[in-house]
């Protein structure tokens, strides 16, 4: 499968992408004690089946929920659940949307409630990573200067790096080559082109960078109990940098 996809390609994948933040930014919104995070997954579900779309991750990897709902120390994949979220949790969602034969996917970590200074501001380092990424990433860098510049922020701020996942290809498959860690070392790794579509992802924790299987049995969680933060945008390497798919 070719890494570079067509001006056509890319202008479909914007138009999933602008489906998908319609979505979750509803969904975010939505992210208040009291509710559950099925809950929250059933109506992303009904949010992209109004606009046409269709859930990506529903049935991939036999995941059997469209989002993923990943709470304070549970990193990404989390299961949706009758947990009612409560004033101080962080939760994690992450969306994908399938339109017209090509995927876009998006993340945002969310306070809900009054939380901690410490979760705020593992937020605000996390979101700025991802910015980061986005205004490094341009044709004929590699993806080790992409993962270094992350890596390099959020270590500086005080945090841990995942190793154990990382960005991703995206197209016609959620998961393509090539992959993007959020971390590496500069000048290695795989030279980005125009016409790739990528997923960049930051994935920081509060404490030890590694991870065990989450509770669920499918998420991932943090070793050491303490919370995490992840942050995603889908984005086009164009002649010009980069554009954002998914806003």
């Amino acid at each position: 499968m070719s890494l570079i996809k067509t001006q056509k390609e890319v202008e479909v994948m914007a138009e999933g992408g602008k489906i998908l933040a319609e979505v979750l930014g509803e969904i975010e919104k939505m992210a208040k004690p009291g509710i559950t995070t099925l809950e929250l997954d059933r109506a992303s579900e009904a949010l992209i089946l109004k606009r046409g779309a269709k859930p990506a991750f529903k049935g991939y990897e036999k995941f059997p929920y469209s989002l993923c709902a990943s709470v304070n120390d549970v990193i990404v994949h989390g299961f949706p659940s009758n947990y009612r979220l409560k004033s101080g949790d962080v939760v994690g969602l992450d969306l994908g949307v399938l339109w017209k034969g090509y995927n876009t996917d998006m993340a945002v970590t969310v306070a809900v409630g009054e939380v901690s200074f410490e979760a705020k501001r593992l937020l605000q380092v996390t979101k700025k990573a991802l910015r980061l990424g986005i205004k490094k990433a341009r044709a004929g860098i590699t993806t080790g200067d992409l993962g270094n510049t992350i890596q390099k922020y959020i270590e500086d701020q005080g945090y841990g790096v995942v190793r154990d996942l990382c960005g991703h290809g995206i197209g016609k498959e959620i998961h393509e080559d090539p992959q993007i860690p959020n971390y590496g070392q500069r000048h290695k790794g795989v030279e980005l082109k125009e016409g790739m579509v990528i997923c960049i992802e930051p994935m920081v924790t509060l404490g030890d960078f590694r991870l065990k299987e989450a509770k669920d049995g499918y998420g991932f969680a943090t070793r050491d109990g303490k919370i995490s933060a992840h942050f995603e945008h889908t984005i086009a390497i164009t002649r010009d940098g980069c554009k954002v798919l998914t806003e």
